[in-house]
Protein backbone atom coordinates (compact mmCIF):
# COMPACT_ATOMS: atom_id res chain seq x y z
CA UNK A 1 0.00 0.00 0.00
CA UNK A 2 2.68 2.53 0.94
CA UNK A 3 4.42 1.97 -2.67
CA UNK A 4 2.05 4.09 -4.80
CA UNK A 5 2.14 7.16 -2.00
CA UNK A 6 5.91 7.08 -2.19
CA UNK A 7 5.63 6.96 -6.00
CA UNK A 8 3.47 9.97 -5.92
CA UNK A 9 5.39 12.28 -3.37
CA UNK A 10 8.79 11.11 -5.92
CA UNK A 11 6.69 12.13 -8.71
CA UNK A 12 6.03 15.98 -6.47
CA UNK A 13 10.43 15.94 -5.78
CA UNK A 14 10.41 15.25 -10.13
CA UNK A 15 8.23 18.15 -10.42
CA UNK A 16 9.82 20.44 -8.42
CA UNK A 17 13.50 19.91 -9.94
CA UNK A 18 11.85 19.87 -13.42
CA UNK A 19 10.25 23.68 -12.32
CA UNK A 20 13.50 24.58 -10.73
CA UNK A 21 15.25 23.94 -13.76
CA UNK A 22 13.09 26.47 -15.63
CA UNK A 23 14.38 29.16 -13.09
CA UNK A 24 17.60 30.77 -14.65
CA UNK A 25 20.04 31.73 -12.03
CA UNK A 26 21.93 34.59 -14.52
CA UNK A 27 23.72 31.41 -15.90
CA UNK A 28 23.04 30.03 -19.40
CA UNK A 29 20.69 27.05 -19.18
CA UNK A 30 19.27 25.26 -21.98
CA UNK A 31 16.86 23.66 -20.10
CA UNK A 32 14.60 27.03 -19.98
CA UNK A 33 13.76 26.42 -23.59
CA UNK A 34 11.70 23.17 -22.60
CA UNK A 35 9.06 24.40 -22.52
CA UNK A 36 8.80 26.46 -26.12
CA UNK A 37 7.30 25.30 -28.65
CA UNK A 38 7.93 26.39 -32.35
CA UNK A 39 5.31 26.51 -35.15
CA UNK A 40 7.28 23.32 -37.73
CA UNK A 41 4.79 22.81 -40.65
CA UNK A 42 1.57 23.90 -38.73
CA UNK A 43 2.43 21.88 -35.46
CA UNK A 44 4.17 22.90 -32.70
CA UNK A 45 6.98 21.44 -31.81
CA UNK A 46 9.41 21.17 -29.17
CA UNK A 47 12.78 23.56 -29.76
CA UNK A 48 14.92 21.05 -29.01
CA UNK A 49 13.28 18.69 -32.04
CA UNK A 50 13.85 21.62 -34.52
CA UNK A 51 17.23 22.85 -34.10
CA UNK A 52 20.86 21.79 -31.93
CA UNK A 53 21.11 24.04 -28.84
CA UNK A 54 24.63 24.73 -27.35
CA UNK A 55 26.05 26.75 -24.45
CA UNK A 56 29.63 28.57 -25.91
CA UNK A 57 29.30 30.75 -22.86
CA UNK A 58 28.09 30.66 -19.32
CA UNK A 59 25.87 33.62 -20.55
CA UNK A 60 24.87 32.42 -23.74
CA UNK A 61 22.73 30.21 -25.74
CA UNK A 62 23.01 29.36 -29.42
CA UNK A 63 20.28 27.78 -31.05
CA UNK A 64 20.95 26.88 -34.34
CA UNK A 65 17.79 25.33 -36.23
CA UNK A 66 17.90 22.48 -38.38
CA UNK A 67 16.57 24.70 -41.21
CA UNK A 68 17.20 28.16 -41.92
CA UNK A 69 13.44 29.20 -42.51
CA UNK A 70 12.85 28.35 -38.83
CA UNK A 71 15.02 31.42 -37.87
CA UNK A 72 11.78 33.94 -37.78
CA UNK A 73 9.60 31.24 -35.99
CA UNK A 74 12.23 30.44 -33.26
CA UNK A 75 12.69 34.13 -32.76
CA UNK A 76 8.52 34.51 -32.60
CA UNK A 77 8.46 31.54 -29.92
CA UNK A 78 10.86 33.14 -27.18
CA UNK A 79 9.51 36.38 -27.79
CA UNK A 80 5.87 35.11 -27.12
CA UNK A 81 7.31 32.92 -24.02
CA UNK A 82 8.05 34.59 -20.37
CA UNK A 83 11.35 34.20 -20.60
CA UNK A 84 12.25 37.71 -20.83
CA UNK A 85 15.23 37.55 -23.05
CA UNK A 86 15.27 39.08 -26.47
CA UNK A 87 16.99 36.96 -28.91
CA UNK A 88 19.44 37.98 -31.34
CA UNK A 89 19.61 36.38 -35.11
CA UNK A 90 22.65 36.46 -37.60
CA UNK A 91 20.95 35.24 -40.19
CA UNK A 92 22.34 31.00 -39.75
CA UNK A 93 21.07 31.13 -35.99
CA UNK A 94 19.44 32.75 -32.94
CA UNK A 95 21.60 33.33 -29.57
CA UNK A 96 19.99 34.47 -26.08
CA UNK A 97 22.44 36.48 -24.13
CA UNK A 98 21.38 36.67 -20.58
CA UNK A 99 22.17 39.67 -18.43
CA UNK A 100 23.52 39.50 -14.97
CA UNK A 101 20.78 39.51 -12.52
CA UNK A 102 20.33 43.08 -10.25
CA UNK A 103 19.94 42.09 -6.84
CA UNK A 104 16.16 43.04 -6.60
CA UNK A 105 15.80 40.02 -9.37
CA UNK A 106 18.12 37.46 -7.47
CA UNK A 107 15.99 37.98 -4.43
CA UNK A 108 12.58 37.86 -6.41
CA UNK A 109 13.57 34.41 -8.08
CA UNK A 110 14.85 33.28 -4.20
CA UNK A 111 11.50 34.10 -2.92
CA UNK A 112 9.77 32.01 -6.06
CA UNK A 113 12.16 29.08 -5.43
CA UNK A 114 10.32 29.11 -1.78
CA UNK A 115 6.98 29.56 -2.96
CA UNK A 116 7.55 26.51 -5.56
CA UNK A 117 9.17 24.56 -2.52
CA UNK A 118 6.39 24.92 -0.30
CA UNK A 119 3.83 24.08 -2.80
CA UNK A 120 5.47 20.71 -3.50
CA UNK A 121 5.46 20.41 0.45
CA UNK A 122 1.39 21.37 0.38
CA UNK A 123 1.28 18.57 -1.99
CA UNK A 124 3.02 15.57 -0.09
CA UNK A 125 1.08 16.33 3.15
CA UNK A 126 -1.95 15.74 1.01
CA UNK A 127 -0.19 12.25 -0.29
CA UNK A 128 0.02 11.88 3.15
CA UNK A 129 -3.57 12.51 4.66
CA UNK A 130 -4.74 10.68 1.62
CA UNK A 131 -2.74 8.00 2.26
CA UNK A 132 -3.34 7.90 5.91
CA UNK A 133 -7.24 7.83 4.80
CA UNK A 134 -6.57 4.80 3.22
CA UNK A 135 -5.20 2.86 5.96
CA UNK A 136 -8.19 4.19 8.15
CA UNK A 137 -10.50 2.41 5.40
CA UNK A 138 -8.84 -0.78 5.87
CA UNK A 139 -9.04 -0.25 9.09
CA UNK A 140 -12.65 -0.01 9.50
CA UNK A 141 -13.65 -2.88 7.01
CA UNK A 142 -11.30 -4.69 9.66
CA UNK A 143 -8.53 -5.99 6.77
CA UNK A 144 -6.13 -4.12 9.54
CA UNK A 145 -5.56 -4.47 12.45
CA UNK A 146 -5.47 -0.85 15.44
CA UNK A 147 -1.71 -1.50 16.05
CA UNK A 148 -0.85 -2.33 12.12
CA UNK A 149 -3.55 0.64 11.69
CA UNK A 150 -0.93 2.51 13.95
CA UNK A 151 2.36 1.46 12.61
CA UNK A 152 1.21 2.33 8.84
CA UNK A 153 0.48 5.75 9.82
CA UNK A 154 4.09 5.97 11.19
CA UNK A 155 5.57 4.47 7.96
CA UNK A 156 3.56 7.41 6.11
CA UNK A 157 4.69 9.85 8.29
CA UNK A 158 8.51 8.80 8.56
CA UNK A 159 7.82 8.64 4.11
CA UNK A 160 6.39 12.20 4.28
CA UNK A 161 9.40 13.61 6.82
CA UNK A 162 12.01 12.18 4.25
CA UNK A 163 10.14 13.96 1.44
CA UNK A 164 9.91 16.96 2.87
CA UNK A 165 13.58 16.94 4.10
CA UNK A 166 14.34 16.15 0.67
CA UNK A 167 11.94 19.20 -0.72
CA UNK A 168 14.03 21.59 1.81
CA UNK A 169 17.28 20.35 0.48
CA UNK A 170 16.35 21.26 -2.80
CA UNK A 171 15.14 25.07 -1.84
CA UNK A 172 18.36 25.99 -0.23
CA UNK A 173 20.25 24.37 -3.14
CA UNK A 174 18.08 26.68 -5.30
CA UNK A 175 18.05 29.48 -3.22
CA UNK A 176 21.82 29.18 -2.79
CA UNK A 177 22.21 28.85 -6.44
CA UNK A 178 20.25 32.28 -7.35
CA UNK A 179 21.75 34.45 -4.48
CA UNK A 180 25.32 33.61 -5.62
CA UNK A 181 26.37 36.54 -7.67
Amino acid sequence: MLKQFEEKMEKVIDNLSNEYSTIRAGRANPHILDKIKVDYYGQPTPLQQVANITVPEARCILIQPWEATLIKDIEKAILCSDLGITPNNDGKAVRLNFPELTEERRKELAKDVKKRGDNAKVAVRNIRRDANDAAKKMNKANEISDDELKQQEEEIQKLTDKFIAEIDKAIEAKSKEVLTV
